[in-house]
């Protein structure tokens, strides 16, 4: 799963009067369920199969690094890298 772990993510924060995304990094326990999570929402997002055959499949991209579930934390990622401008606002 360290394929679709995720490091970084924004979160909404109303500063001024204009709501802001704003970069923090992702640990412990809520990393664990982000992962877990969107490997089971790219799962169930295949169809045409029994639940087993989506989860091998699903694991096997994950090891090579394609897969649903990678590209949400790629997606992810690229949110946050993009609002690195507003990270200043996490400290206040």
């Amino acid at each position: 799963f360290k394929n679709i772990q995720p490091h970084m993510e924004t979160r909404s924060r109303r500063v001024g009067g204009a709501n802001y995304q704003i970069p923090f990094e992702v640990r412990g326990q809520r990393q664990n369920h982000l992962t877990t999570m969107w490997f089971v929402a790219a799962c169930r997002a295949r169809k045409g199969m029994s639940m087993q055959a989506r989860i091998a499949l699903e694991l096997v991209d994950a090891y090579n690094g394609q897969g649903a579930a990678v590209k949400k934390r790629e997606d992810v990622h690229k949110m946050a890298d993009a609002n690195r401008a507003f990270a200043h606002f996490a400290r206040t």
